[in-house]
């Protein structure tokens, strides 16, 4: 489009998470008006940590804004999955080859603090909880709970797997529990009882759990995550340490030790769902962004990565082309393909069986045949 064009484009993001304050400060770079609705009256990320893909830092450097990202994270050199008795299984380097940006270990909340900081003051707009959409063709309006509407050329639905955006205008369908939990926690480096030695992140794989050890040495913290089998689908349900113990039962005992530790109020719990990949992200001027258009499973960790590569899509897509529905058109030809493989695999997780197929004769010892 003509950055005349791009200039007089009123832009609505719903949602101030990483996907909408991504898109937010691409497509404000070009010129266009941009205010962030986000239903929140405080932003604040629970959770752990993530990893940036090189691809993702590849934007930030393009959007002016690595520097800001990188001071908050730890580059790392390699991902490794071991045994529950912590025998190695498989060991991989990232970047690949050819990449000179590392994959950069981050808190979420560091990271959405990182993003929003970067954006110009009064972009983003907390306590908006939309309520409905109406998609007039040409424009499309927004209606808040308070009562406040907006108007505008394109509206960017970033509003997460359980979007508005996506329900009102392209599909209802309910998101969908994966069969799993996941218990997140941050501590010292002095509680890792001495398993954090460098910024490799690890992934412990036994029959049903996944134990991941994601390094922040920045923080002197590492991000610990239990991700085992529940047939729970409650969206934040009642565990307890017992439960948690359970989980990890036949692990390394440094593992076992962590999670005996845990403080139990500092615990985020959740059942684990995701969507199925749907048919259609966009309107001739409504579009959907990140995990509202593809949530996905975290087994690997992808949500955020192209909830960010969305962003740097849509911002291309809308300078390459000569109008919104034409950009709007090449945005979902460009990532749907990607993001529905990324779904796909997401879903198959490490598996044992997996693991077997990927790397024959490398399964763990101790896994038990399946019946």
């Amino acid at each position: 489009m003509q950055l005349c064009d791009l200039q007089n484009l009123r832009i609505a993001v719903v949602g101030a998470g990483y996907g909408g304050a991504s898109a937010a400060k691409a497509l404000s770079l070009l010129g266009a008006r941009v205010d962030v609705y986000e239903q929140a009256a405080e932003i604040r990320e629970a959770g752990a940590g993530i990893g940036l893909r090189p691809a993702t830092m590849n934007r930030f450097r393009e959007w002016g804004i690595f520097d800001a990202i990188a001071k908050v994270t730890s580059p790392s050199a390699h991902f490794e999955i071991l045994t529950p008795a912590c025998d190695p299984i498989m060991k991989e380097t990232w970047p690949p080859a050819g990449e000179q940006i590392h994959t950069h270990l981050i808190h979420r909340g560091d990271f959405i603090d990182a993003l929003l900081g970067v954006l110009p003051e009064g972009m983003v707009h907390l306590g908006h909880k939309l309520e409905s959409i109406t998609d007039n063709g040409d424009r499309a309006v927004l209606s808040f709970a308070h009562g406040a509407r907006v108007e505008a050329d394109l509206v960017i639905g970033a509003d997460g797997i359980k979007s508005v955006v996506r329900r009102e205008l392209f599909s209802d369908k309910e998101p969908v529990f994966s069969g799993e939990h996941a218990y997140r926690a941050v501590i010292s480096l002095d509680d890792a009882h001495g398993m954090v030695t460098d910024d490799d992140l690890r992934m412990y794989i036994g029959r049903g759990t996944k134990i991941y050890l994601l390094p922040l040495r920045h923080r002197d913290q590492v991000s610990f995550d239990i991700t085992a089998l529940c047939p729970d689908g409650t969206w934040v349900p009642e565990v307890t340490k017992d439960d948690l113990l359970a989980t990890v039962e036949g692990f390394d005992e440094r593992l076992v030790a962590i999670t005996r530790e845990l403080d139990m109020a500092g615990v985020n719990i959740r059942a684990v769902y995701d969507i199925d990949p749907i048919d259609t992200w966009h309107s001739d001027c409504v579009v959907l962004l990140g995990d509202a258009a593809h949530s996905m499973l975290h087994h690997q960790g992808q949500g955020a990565n192209s909830a960010v590569e969305d962003a740097g899509a849509l911002a291309d897509a809308l300078r390459e082309a000569d109008s919104v529905p034409q950009a709007l058109t090449l945005y979902q030809a460009t990532r749907k393909p990607v993001t529905d493989r990324l779904q796909a695999v997401s879903r198959q997780g490490w598996t044992e069986d997996e693991i077997d197929e990927v790397f024959p004769g490398q399964r763990p010892a101790t896994a038990a045949p399946k019946d």
